[in-house]
């Protein structure tokens, strides 16, 4: 800090605080046991990247560059099974239009009034994103 007032206030300033930094300035080198230690850390069922990042002094995108050095993938969400019910079609009279024909091995599934006809053959991946954003949208 210097005596140097901005305002042109003539009567300079008392240094009343002085920090002196010692030590090793600049770039820190973590090693590859650290490192990884720190990454299995915020793998950990509940923890985050940023916390886990700010317990040991370090940006969180540091931990994700890390993280994809070590091709260790974002956990995904686990996946879950509803219960089917099956059971025959009553004769009811319906609103909608529905196909003629629903060939075997197709689906029909009907969430919250929506219905959603699954072909033989659709990727389980297409499938999964699609009841997932109808379950969203609820």
């Amino acid at each position: 800090m210097s005596g140097f007032d901005p305002t042109l206030d003539p009567k300079p300033v008392q240094v009343r605080r002085l920090e002196v930094l010692t030590g090793v300035v600049g770039r820190r080198r973590w090693s590859s046991d650290d490192k990884a230690r720190i990454v299995e850390e915020s793998l950990a069922p509940g923890a985050t990247v940023s916390n886990v990042a700010r317990r040991h002094d370090i940006r969180p995108q540091q931990l994700f560059g890390w993280r994809r050095g070590m091709r260790i993938p974002e956990p995904e969400p686990q996946m879950t099974f509803v219960p089917a019910l099956v059971e025959a079609p009553a004769k009811v009279e319906r609103a909608r239009p529905r196909p003629a024909r629903i060939g075997r091995g197709d689906i029909e599934l009907e969430i919250d009034g929506v219905v959603v006809r699954v072909r033989r053959g659709a990727e389980a991946k297409t499938v999964a994103a699609v009841i997932k954003a109808l379950k969203a949208v609820r």
